[in-house]
């Protein structure tokens, strides 16, 4: 197969970037995007160029790394999936790919494809996580958890932060990433000692990171590759419309 690709480069933070274009020809339809650049890398480090830079890591699609923007879509066009896992069997032979890093003021680019997503890490630093003493560990039978619960609550939990619903925004919100984060832990008994601190100090930092407001445009569920739904957006603001009715009284 054969693609031409305009993928963004720019030398760091500071910098100007722009668009370079590539040809890429024999290649496999079983290759990965990223093992497609790979190849290309391989061969700007033969002929002393800069290799281009992007984020992976498992590049099995659970990390959530491998954010970039094809075609102007967070992860491809291809949905409930990850860059890592968008393969060149789902793209014409002599296509081109404009392919470029996430684009949100919160996420600032460091450099080709590498944008700065630790802003995500702060909310979940934030209160995304159970730190009460419960003792030693029970028996996973003997706590009782509704199916119903449960089921939600493995939903939510199946964000990998990769940062897709905020790049997909028109606003660049983060609500879809930290209404997963606070649901899956509101909705489990281990959850409910800090459930309405949680809710209004990740909510808080999220603002505080500069990320905009939802406005229900859905794009952020369309192109959340482990098909996140916005309902978890809707019970976050009621976690929170609760936990701060609470602590005003």
């Amino acid at each position: 197969m054969k693609f031409t690709l305009h993928i963004w480069r720019q030398k760091d933070a500071a910098s100007k970037g722009s668009f370079e274009t590539y040809k890429m020809e024999d290649v496999s339809e079983h290759m990965s995007l990223l093992e497609m650049i790979d190849v290309l890398n391989e061969r700007l480090i033969s002929e002393g160029k800069e290799p281009i830079a992007f984020d992976h890591d498992c590049r099995e699609g659970i990390c959530g790394a491998c954010s970039m923007t094809i075609n102007g879509r967070p992860h491809g066009n291809v949905k409930g999936t990850t860059t890592c896992q968008l393969h060149m069997r789902m793209f014409k032979d002599g296509d081109e790919l404009w392919i470029e890093p996430f684009r949100a003021r919160a996420f600032p680019v460091i450099k080709d494809l590498v944008v700065d997503r630790s802003a995500l890490d702060r909310i979940i630093a934030a209160g995304g996580y159970v730190s009460v003493n419960t003792g030693a560990a029970q028996d996973a039978n003997s706590i009782p958890v509704p199916k119903e619960h449960a089921d939600l609550a493995m939903d939510a939990a199946q964000c990998i932060g990769c940062g897709a619903c905020v790049a997909s925004c028109p606003n660049g919100a983060a609500m879809l990433f930290t209404a997963a984060k606070i649901m899956q832990l509101a909705l489990l008994p281990q959850g409910q000692p800090e459930r309405k601190k949680r809710a209004i100090a990740m909510i808080e930092q999220m603002d505080k990171e500069g990320f905009g407001a939802c406005r229900n445009y859905y794009e952020c569920e369309a192109n959340c590759p482990k098909n996140i739904p916005v309902r978890f957006i809707s019970r976050m603001n009621i976690e929170f419309l609760s936990a701060s009715t609470t602590k005003a009284m």
